[in-house]
């Protein structure tokens, strides 16, 4: 099918460069953040491509996105390497110099110079702008980004760090895009996340609340130790909201407590929130998991407040060494055991100091299984000096990675519920 010869308005095209995107180390995430904001502004995305640097490739590309829509968004090539060519493929299509901004040069050498070295000559490409263009300011990084209009298209060009552009277009670009008439009635998405729940038993729970909204695309996706509901609703941001938080409380009625967050939120973000509101601590001991959970709590910046210390307990005798497991305990029951798992809870609690302790212990695989403890069988352990005691049996399915990542989400949804007053199985 040949590209249209008018493109439809109020749609956008977007445009990730760079070549290791082709390959299979780097995902380009950039165009699902700007997808969700397009779609907010009410701005429909139409296309989506990845190209690599090369010159031609750039250049048969651009003119091809803007046939399609009105509007281009282009992440990436706004480096200083002989490679990065996006700002220059753009200026070709247009037909537009480049000029270089002795303003922009003065601010890159003072950038550096706050950095204690000499700018690298190489750098100068990045004070070049197209004429006509508008400078996008960019201050987490060395790269401005440009706004381009000409012949009824509109090229928004921005770096490929996330955390640049994702700054850039909040504070720039959209304003720009709002005062220019480029948007319409936004489509706001939503997403509410469940930890440690199969997605057949969510999917059953909230089936009633997709029967009460028959309008409303709902989207439920799977991920190790997490099930997540999406749904969307269009209009003004007040509008959708309202939509958004009516269909947001019934699914709450429905799942009863098992809803941790929403959107960006993480599990172990919103424990950490819950230890620091409630002025808990929390201590671990970790033998199937080796660390990992002790990785998801200290992920979140702060940590420090509230988590004391862990112990991987891999071996027995450190079992028995560092967190004080009783030799009868592993002798009579095993590592991978319900007694096993709520010393090593009792033990971390005490060893560091914390209000919490909590435990896990099991059989990862893929070898190590017997008829009796097959792998999958993971004992997690809940201990807190407010005399709860929670452990759980889990039989986990997967491999190694998948029954590791579903161990930590249980034990950090037990640790949620217990936070938060909820009932949750096996307390005593």
């Amino acid at each position: 099918m040949s590209a249209p010869a008018h493109p439809r308005p109020g749609t956008a095209s977007i445009l990730a460069v760079g070549s290791e995107l082709l390959g299979t180390t780097r995902l380009d995430t950039n165009s699902l953040y700007l997808t969700g904001r397009l779609e907010a502004l009410g701005i429909g995305v139409v296309r989506k491509a990845c190209v690599g640097d090369g010159w031609n490739e750039l250049l048969a590309e651009i003119p091809l996105a803007l046939s399609r829509a009105p509007l281009l968004v282009v992440t990436g090539g706004l480096g200083p390497t002989d490679d990065d060519r996006t700002k220059e493929a753009v200026a070709r299509v247009f037909d537009r110099p480049l000029v270089r901004d002795e303003a922009i040069l003065r601010g890159l050498q003072e950038r550096f110079r706050r950095r204690g070295i000499d700018m690298p000559k190489v750098n100068e490409k990045q004070a070049d702008v197209i004429e006509g263009a508008v400078v996008l300011a960019n201050p987490r990084g060395s790269a401005p980004g440009f706004l381009v209009t000409a012949g009824g298209g509109t090229v928004v060009l921005l770096p490929g760090v996330p955390t640049e552009m994702k700054g850039m277009w909040v504070e720039t670009v959209e304003p720009l895009l709002v005062c220019g008439g480029a948007t319409g009635a936004g489509l706001h998405r939503r997403t509410l996340k469940v930890a440690a729940m199969p997605e057949s038993l969510v999917e059953t729970l909230v089936k009633p609340v997709y029967a009460a909204y028959p309008d409303v695309p709902f989207t439920i996706l799977a991920a190790p130790g997490e099930v997540q509901l999406q749904f969307a609703a269009r209009g003004t941001p007040e509008e959708a909201f309202r939509v958004l938080d009516r269909i947001e409380s019934d699914f709450h009625k429905a799942l009863s407590g098992e809803i941790f967050g929403r959107d960006d939120d993480t599990l172990e973000g919103v424990v950490g929130d819950l230890l620091r509101l409630k002025s808990q601590s929390l201590a671990l001991a970790e033998s199937c998991t080796g660390g990992q959970l002790a990785g998801r709590v200290t992920d979140i910046p702060g940590s420090s407040d509230y988590f004391l210390g862990a112990a991987v307990t891999y071996a027995n005798a450190a079992k028995a060494d560092l967190v004080g497991v009783s030799a009868a305990t592993l002798e009579r029951h095993g590592a991978v055991s319900e007694e096993t798992a709520r010393e090593m809870a009792l033990g971390a609690r005490k060893r560091f100091g914390a209000t919490v302790g909590l435990a896990t212990t099991g059989i990862a695989g893929p070898g190590g299984g017997t008829p009796e403890k097959p792998v999958g069988t993971v004992h997690i352990a809940l201990d807190a000096a407010d005399g709860t005691r929670v452990h759980k049996r889990l039989l986990l399915l997967g491999d190694r990675a998948l029954i590791r990542r579903w161990t930590t989400s249980t034990a950090l949804g037990m640790l949620r519920k217990h936070l938060l007053g909820i009932p949750d199985g096996g307390r005593r």
